[in-house]
Parts: structure tokens; sequence; C-alpha cells
């Protein structure tokens, strides 16, 4: 994440709770990018007492449109089907609670992203709700956060933002498949030659060939201090491809005591195998990590049922 951005969220007044040790926590309160980094990511922890969270079963749907039916779990159309499913595990300071879409089409393209606001640029953010909204998505998680970072290839829905490799990507082709690459070994302008239709930047790769990758937890997504925290216990968004049109799309929730610890990078990854994904990739998390359904929340960020605004969304169009 590049040095040149800039805190564009709410302050926060929540006090730190010895997440960081020594130097850090002074760190995490100066200006600059490094300090937004580590907001981002070690957002102090929240207890909640007697809160069991928000889960797809609490979501009411809404009323079936012209082209498909939905329901409380899920939504069929012509063109998707979606089930939705709601994993709680452990209890304690072991609970993690996720959530797993369970997505196929009959056309790679209604698998779409959008900007907030409708525009691309750095630190134009929105809510993930309000970009689903006005995009007429059924289902939408956040995206890789393009707009923290000048780096790394973009394009959306068969357009080129972008094209400043940088890292490992994610790259969804108009022929239904999804493919891990190296941005920096590859233009957009030959992605798009060879049918892709979306990219995403963030990271790191979760499986590949059917296998979680190894080192995993090792991988910084930037080279700044603030990254460092995408290890460890947290919230997280990920999308996997089973096969040709046929997607996971995962938010695991965290930071919340008796609800969900959060789960690591290599957790992440099994959620995936268990489910015979043939690859998965890390996105934006954090308070970020959203999943919305039919325009309602899905998922209970940081326990406190409260969007983070962002930059993007991939989405299922209805």
């Amino acid at each position: 994440m590049t040095s040149e951005t800039t805190d564009q969220r709410p302050a926060r007044r929540i006090s730190r709770r010895g997440l960081l040790a020594g130097g850090l926590g002074l760190l995490a309160t100066a200006g600059g990018a490094g300090g937004w980094a580590l907001n981002r990511y070690v957002v102090d922890h929240v207890e909640v007492t007697g809160a069991s969270g928000l889960t797809a079963a609490n979501v009411v749907a809404a009323e079936a449109d012209s082209d498909g039916t939905a329901t409380a779990t899920g939504y069929t159309s012509d063109t998707a089907k979606i089930t939705i499913e709601t994993v709680s595990t452990g209890s304690g300071s072991s609970a993690v609670t996720y959530f797993v879409a369970d997505v196929q089409v009959s056309d790679a393209t209604i698998v779409k992203s959008a900007f907030a606001n409708d525009q691309f640029g750095e630190n134009i953010i929105a809510n993930p709700s309000e970009i689903a909204a006005s995009a007429g998505a059924v289902l939408a998680i956040n995206g890789d956060y393009y707009g923290f970072r000048d780096t790394g290839i973009v394009i959306r829905n068969g357009v080129m933002f972008r094209d400043a490799g940088a890292r490992q990507g994610l790259a969804f082709y108009a022929d239904g498949s999804v493919k891990l690459y190296d941005e920096t070994a590859v233009s957009a302008g030959e992605l798009l030659a060879d049918g892709v239709w979306n990219t995403l930047s963030f990271g790191p790769g979760l499986v590949e060939d059917g296998k979680a990758l190894s080192g995993i937890d090792q991988v910084e997504v930037d080279t700044n201090f603030g990254n460092h925290s995408i290890q460890g216990n947290q919230p997280r968004t990920a999308i996997g491809m089973i096969g040709k049109n046929h997607l996971l799309f995962v938010v695991a929730d965290g930071r919340s005591q008796g609800y969900s610890r959060g789960v690591t990078l290599p957790e992440l990854a099994q959620i995936f195998v268990d489910r015979g994904a043939e690859v998965a990739y890390n996105l934006d998390g954090g308070g970020s990590s959203a999943m919305v359904f039919q325009d309602r929340l899905v998922n209970n960020p940081l326990g406190k049922g409260q969007e983070r605004g962002t930059s993007d969304i991939l989405y299922v169009a209805g």
C-alpha cells in the first residue's frame, strides 16, 4: 500500500487493548499511510456479550422479481443459483463464524465489479451495501480496495483502468475460469486479449490446483509495516472457484470474543479446499469484510454490525 495514501475514514475512538507491543502502538496513532494501514488491519478487539451476530438466517429476502426467486438463504434465476450457508464452530475465545455463498452462473459476465460512487480513483469510498444497491446486485462482497494504492492491474467488467503490475493477482475470464497470475509478468492489454473480464489485486493466493498454498502465513501484501497484521486471526473476505462458472464467496467475521475470533490465512485456505475449490484468493479484510445479499448485510463486521467504506465490490448481477 502506497506511502502517498492518506486516511479518508472516520477517526476511531476505541481504546487500544495491547494488540501491538512497544513502538508499533505509537505508530498506530501517527498520521499518513502507515498509521492508516495499521488501523485497517489491527482494529482494536471488541468484546460482544450476549450477541450471536447477524446470520444469513436473519436476512429478510426481498420480494421475488420477474427474473428470479429469493429466500433468506438463496436465490434462483435463469442465470444464477446462489445458496448461503452460515458456519459456526467452537465457543468462547475459539468461536468462529463465517459465511459461504455458493454461486453458480450460466454466464460468467454477470459476476461483475462496481466502484464506490461509480467512479474510479484513489480514496473514493462507500459502504458495500450502498455500492451493491446502486449496482443492482443480488449478492456482493467487498473487493480488493484498489483505491488504497496506485499499483496493481485493474480490469473491471472488460475495461482496463490501471496497468501497474506489482503482486500476485486473480483473473476472472469470460469463459468462467479463474486463475492466479503474476501481475509483473503480463500487461493488462495482454490479459484483455486473452479474455479476462475482471482482475483483483490483493492476495495472497490461497489455493491452486485444489491444494492450499504453503507459506501464506508469512506473506505480506505490500511492504509497509501495516500489512504485517494480515497474519493471525482476522476477519477475512475471499473468493474461490470450484469449476467454470461455479464460485465460492467467503466472509469470516472476527475480533468479537464469544462470536468469532476470525481465521488465519491457512484456515481460510482450508475452508476452500474442504469445499472442493481449485483456486482461491484472499481479498481486503478486517473491518472491510462484508457480504450483502438482497440489499442486506449478512455478516456482522467486528461484532458491531457496521460496515466500513471501501472502494469496490465484486457482485452477482440480478
